[in-house]
């Protein structure tokens, strides 16, 4: 039921209520019937069984295979290592989705605690959550209206409703009929709950409770909200199946093979005993293939990603919106307080002699027409700015008092030189304001207020230093000025005065006439200086704008062109028109509309959905509870630190500082991040591919396996983490933001990952091949001594190839990254710890292993290395120098 559209005694008989509000027995039994007047958020999932979710994953049911036959086997320590490291990987899962449950929580608190209530013909105080449908409320300034509902009564009565509309200034309330549909800022009949009175007083009946609220219409929008995977997150996923299942394949390939070498080869060995070592080299492929710290090393990347935006006032809720925003190519942002200051500011003004454009800085060049109209603007006028510069009052009163300040007269001068005596207050009606002060010994009332309404209670008007009648021919161009700031989206009062007769001290509504005209200022809460130059840098990096807003077309529309967001054939559309297209219609639009005002919470989500149908990564930034739910159905919702903590529990990331520029700065730092997991990815893929080589190798070739299931582990978890980790610090490749965004159907091996990983592994591969071969002339215990340090330190020193795919080592700054140096320098430090006496039995090393048999397996690993750098350099030369990222 639309309620603003119909009358006060209506909405009474619509909802079985009268004047005296409801009998206590009657609202017993609809409270019974209805429910309390509270939010309730869906069931949650247990905990156990968001932990057995990831035990889904293929990999991981492929080590816990491998876990299960090494503990049959007797081989505890390296099954343990392995079980440990899948259970960190879980928790740290647990938690991250545990964080991402508290938005319904954060509504639950934004509603009143108390509410005055009339019930037996009498006011009480009761607890918000007991009201019911048909309840009467009282309001008054500082309350928290506790439920939607229909004013009866409005005296003055001012809301603020930014938590609903995304807008900052508070509305005026009225009694009267809407005969039009109206989006909820224009409801101005209605209160809604969880908004704040922050003037006058109203008497309402409750129209409806809990979820039947604009913001339990929200609690459900965020319930029904999609979570989003990150590209990486999808890619990870589908790459982890289809390895899981592959290697599993391979395992049982080479212990078949293995077997039925055993069983015909005639050889008279314990057949047992020989199945038992061929299903231990079937389970070091699965080991050696598994990545098994991957999880872990994507999330450290992702926090060095967090600290490094944190840095740039973007603090991040959920590690994988790091990686999110990297892919982003649609960033669909709020107006107010994030494109512009949130800060009304004169910027214009208009004396009706027209003697000037540009008003003076110094006070003592000012006309009489613009000292007067800084007085009227700052003695009609009831903001201030306290001590410690916290301004006080409505945001348009401040921009007036600002301006003062600005023009270097502080606005306490002009007050403690002329104080006030008198004053009729503001009200929606008259939509004026005055204020009586004397003047070199003579009283005036000064009045400000809408320009329609000042000037036609004008005869007079102020030209230079004399007051003459106000004509036809000044008034119309009193009217031109205004109708052309009106088409700037500029907000307009205009300033008046009268001299009050002797012995008149005092003012009432009949003095409002007769007025002198002084003049207009034009005001608007302007677009960040910093702003333009993002919005370009956007468009270069491929990443399309969209401005989402409360407020009006017109000044969305105009805001919109300046700062560049806007194209020539761009349009702007209102939630009301939206409502009007149906998702074949927006989505032929879509790409043409570039800003979207007085929109709904539907609206929002509607948007950001049409684009993810067009496979767009979105960003949505909102700070009000009427921006959750698009916020959490986003691919990176993006709360302002002065938003509600119900925005900020449905976001990924908060802006510390509100500012569009800070998305763009993170936008940078997502892909960079991006660009560093991938080189991590390469490193770790890489080195265990030249194993698995190495592996199938000695198998065909019928050699003894070149390593131990402890040897890999210890250079997948130990050895091969702190590089990968070090190749995360790396600083952003050249032009990071002229490349368009990358295609989210592209893999994570795609730009020149998977030849890299081809490269780099065949050549770590046959270094361990000939390592083996070369110890395989002496002992096969020798051999796999001489294999597994050509393979630890080969894939050490591959750290310097992995930094980049088209720049060598030395061109990228050999010593630009003081965390690769010092990875390297512990990896060969901990491979060091092998070779320790009571230490090298356990990683099978021999005595036979000496310096000689050391340099020449360290030999084979760097000339591993010389060969990859030669390689980047020789297809650099055929490619003509084009960087392959540049080009993705």
């Amino acid at each position: 039921m639309e309620f603003y559209r119909i009358g006060a005694q209506e909405t009474l008989a619509e909802v079985e209520s009268t004047e005296q509000g409801l009998s206590q027995q009657e609202a017993q039994r609809r409270l019974d019937q209805e429910g309390y007047n509270e939010l309730k958020g869906k069931e949650r999932t247990p905990t156990w069984k968001l932990f057995l979710e990831n035990v889904r994953d293929p990999m991981v049911i492929v080590l816990l295979i491998a876990s299960a036959v090494q503990i049959v086997l007797g081989h505890v320590v390296e099954a343990g290592i392995i079980i440990f490291v899948l259970i960190l990987n879980a928790v740290i899962s647990v938690v991250q989705t545990r964080k991402a449950e508290s938005s319904i929580e954060a509504l639950r608190q934004m509603s009143a605690p108390e509410a005055k209530v009339k019930r037996d013909e009498h006011v009480q105080a009761m607890p918000a959550r007991e009201l019911v449908r048909g309840d009467i409320i009282i309001l008054e300034a500082g309350d928290y209206v506790p439920a939607d509902a229909r004013l009866l009564e409005s005296s003055s009565l001012k809301v603020d409703e930014g938590m609903l509309t995304g807008e900052s200034e508070a509305v005026e309330k009225h009694t009267d009929i809407i005969a039009d549909e109206a989006p909820i800022g224009d409801r101005k009949n209605m209160v809604f709950s969880g908004a704040l009175v922050v003037y006058g007083r109203g008497r309402a009946v409750v129209t409806g409770t809990a979820q039947q609220t604009e913001i339990g219409k929200i609690a459900r929008l965020i319930e029904s909200a999609e979570a989003k995977q990150t590209p990486l997150q999808r890619k990870l996923e589908s790459f982890s199946k289809k390895l899981g299942i592959f290697i599993l394949l391979l395992c049982i390939v080479i212990f078949g093979v293995e077997a039925l070498r055993i069983w015909f080869g005639g050889d008279s060995i314990d057949t047992t005993a020989a199945i038992l070592d061929a299903l231990m080299f079937a389970v070091a492929v699965a080991v050696a293939a598994i990545p098994e710290a991957l999880s872990s090393i994507v999330t450290i990347v992702l926090s060095v990603g967090t600290n490094k935006m944190a840095r740039q006032h973007a603090i991040i809720r959920r590690l994988p919106a790091v990686e999110s925003l990297g892919s982003t190519s649609v960033i669909c942002t709020d107006k107010t307080g994030t494109l512009t200051e949130n800060r009304m500011t004169v910027v214009d003004y208009f004396l009706p002699d027209g003697s000037r454009d540009d008003f003076p800085d110094d006070p003592d060049q000012w006309s009489v027409g613009e000292r007067r109209l800084v007085h009227i603007a700052v003695l009609c006028n009831d903001s201030g700015i306290d001590e410690e510069g916290k301004e006080m009052g409505d945001p348009t009163e401040v921009a007036l008092i600002a301006f003062s300040n600005t023009k270097n007269k502080p606005y306490t001068e002009i007050r403690d030189s002329f104080p006030r005596e008198h004053e009729i207050p503001f009200d929606s009606d008259r939509k004026l304001m005055s204020t009586v002060h004397t003047f070199e010994g003579k009283k005036a009332m000064l009045t400000k207020g809408g320009p329609d309404v000042l000037i036609s209670r004008c005869s007079r008007v102020l030209l230079g230093e004399q007051v003459v009648p106000l004509d036809d021919e000044i008034r119309e161009r009193v009217f031109q000025a205004n109708e052309d700031f009106s088409e700037r989206a500029l907000r307009v009062l205009a300033y008046g005065y009268r001299e009050l007769p002797e012995g008149q001290d005092r003012i009432g509504l009949d003095d409002e006439h007769d007025l002198v005209l002084v003049g207009l200022t034009a005001m608007i809460d302007p677009p960040r200086e910093a702003v333009y130059g993002s919005i370009e840098q956007s468009k270069r990096a491929g990443i399309r704008t969209i401005m989402i807003t409360g407020d009006h077309k017109t000044t969305a529309q105009a805001i919109g062109r300046e700062i560049g967001l806007m194209e020539k054939d761009d349009v702007a559309l209102t939630g009301q028109e939206l409502d009007k297209l149906s998702d074949q219609e927006l989505e032929a639009k879509l790409e043409h509309i570039s800003v979207y005002a007085r929109v709904s919470p539907e609206n929002k989500i509607r948007i950001v959905r049409a684009w993810q149908k067009k496979g767009r990564i979105t960003a949505m930034t909102g700070d009000g509870v009427n921006d959750a739910p698009a916020l959490k159905q986003a691919d990176i919702g993006v709360a302002m630190g002065s938003g509600t903590d119900v925005a900020k529990d449905s976001a990924a990331m908060i802006l510390t500082d509100d500012n569009f520029v800070s998305i763009v700065n993170a936008v940078s730092v997502g892909r960079t991040v991006f660009d560093n997991i991938k080189k991590s990815i390469a490193y770790l893929f890489a080195g265990n591919l030249g194993a698995i080589i190495a592996i199938l190798f000695a198998l065909v070739m019928d050699w003894v396996n070149p390593f131990t299931a402890i040897q890999l582990l210890f250079i997948n978890l130990a050895n091969d983490s702190l590089p990968a980790i070090s190749l995360g610090m790396e600083k952003e490749e050249p032009g990071v933001m002229d490349r368009k965004p990358r295609n989210i159907n592209e893999g994570i091996f795609a730009g020149g990952t998977m030849r890299a990983v081809i490269t780099r592994g065949l050549l770590i591969g046959i270094a361990v091949i000939i390592s083996q071969y070369i110890g395989l002339q002496h002992s096969p215990e020798l051999s796999v001594a001489m294999a597994f340090t050509t393979l630890i330190l080969g894939r050490t020193l591959q750290t310097f190839a992995a930094r980049s795919n088209v720049q060598t080592a030395i061109g990228a700054g050999l010593f630009s990254n003081k965390y690769v140096i010092g990875s390297v320098v512990l990896c060969f430090a901990l491979y060091g710890m092998t070779l320790l006496p009571g230490v090298r039995t356990f990683f099978a090393i021999p005595d036979s292993f000496g310096v000689q048999e050391w340099l020449i397996a360290t030999g084979l690993a760097a000339a591993a290395l010389l060969l990859m750098e030669i390689e980047k350099l020789i297809r650099r030369a055929v490619s003509g120098g084009q960087p392959e990222m540049a080009k993705s």
